[in-house]
């Protein structure tokens, strides 16, 4: 591998810490039965809103251990919205991380959309499966970065 550079980490040192704001959203698309369950609200595992920010909070903390580049970072604020896409029936979650650090917080707010839908799909899926124990209705889509910013 002569001429290769090192692998590792990207080195962040020489940077200055910063307000950095980053928002991720995601979209799962259900069953009309899983569907209506989620407008309820609760399931036997509890409120269905809780249970997927928890997960999202504890993803967004744990973002270094999962996606192996990331920095371990102080994060500061963590936000989770949910949004009822009535017409499509699915739900949209939005996370909004922020912190003060040398680098950005794009993976741990997508990382926090991910562990919530699939909070979200895990609750549900009593719902979800049809006869033969599958789920040919539930589809987790449109994970994306919607924003990121930093202030210097």
């Amino acid at each position: 591998m002569a001429g290769r550079e090192e692998l590792g980490m990207v080195d962040v040192s020489g940077k200055k810490p910063v307000l950095r704001e980053a928002v991720a959203e995601g979209v799962i698309r259900l069953t009309p039965r899983g569907f209506a369950v989620f407008r309820e609200g609760f399931t036997e595992k509890g409120h269905l809103e809780t249970i997927a920010s928890i997960a999202a909070l504890n993803a967004v903390k744990k973002t270094p251990e999962i996606v192996l580049h990331a920095h371990p970072i102080p994060v500061e604020s963590v936000k989770t919205r949910f949004e009822i896409l009535e017409n499509q029936g699915a739900v949209r979650v939005v996370v909004k991380v922020r912190t003060t650090a040398k680098t950005g917080v794009e993976m741990e707010a997508l990382a926090g959309v991910m562990a919530a839908l699939l909070a979200i799909w895990d609750t549900l899926k009593k719902y979800e499966k049809d006869e033969k124990g599958q789920y040919p209705g539930t589809v987790i889509e449109s994970v994306r970065v919607v924003s990121k910013r930093k202030e210097e």
